[in-house]
């Protein structure tokens, strides 16, 4: 059964593929990884088995190395159609963290803002004020902010805006993520 946490690693490494442009992850040990997702080495180990399991992650052979990468089409049906089923928002009372869902860049031009509270996932060092929105796993704030990944971030929030929207917002976020996917 997945975790929250697998989603995160999962859109880590297929952020990191796409900078990367296609190429392998030879540098990009699990190690790596948990550094930086601030998770755990066992953390990530765990995750990537299990993502291999659901058939998110498939085991490709570079060199000498056996490495995992996304199956594009299954990452897809899983993000649009399951996460907000198996991982459901919890929205909490007004706070300072890091802004998220359909209140995020990725979104202003289009979407307009009213004058209700913005979900932000809580974190203390946050630019913003708004509804506290847990993220997918504790870790995620403390992780766009120490190691920047401008790509995660937005995988990130349109997941959230799928998690959280109206049905405007989620099917923006919907489109946004079929396109970077692709």
């Amino acid at each position: 059964m997945l975790k929250p946490q697998d989603i995160v690693i999962l859109l880590k490494i297929f952020s990191t593929i796409t900078l990367q442009k296609g190429h392998s992850l030879e540098e990009l040990t699990q190690n790596e990884l948990a550094r930086l997702l601030c998770m755990s080495p066992s953390e990530v180990n765990a995750g990537i088995k299990r993502l291999v399991m659901s058939g998110l992650l498939g085991p490709v052979k570079r060199s000498s190395r056996l490495i995992f990468l996304p199956i594009k089409a299954a990452v897809e049906e899983c993000l649009i159609s399951g996460v907000k089923y198996f991982f459901p928002v919890v929205v909490a009372g007004y706070t300072r963290g890091i802004v998220t869902s359909y209140a995020a860049p990725i979104f202003e031009k289009l979407i307009v803002l009213g004058d209700d509270p913005i979900p932000v996932w809580p974190y203390g060092e946050g630019n913003q004020r708004g509804l506290a929105l847990e993220p997918l796993y504790r870790s995620v704030p403390q992780s766009i902010v120490k190691h920047p990944d401008p790509l995660f971030y937005e995988l990130l929030v349109l997941i959230d805006a799928i998690r959280t929207g109206r049905a405007r917002e989620r099917n923006i976020a919907i489109k946004l993520l079929k396109e970077k996917i692709k």
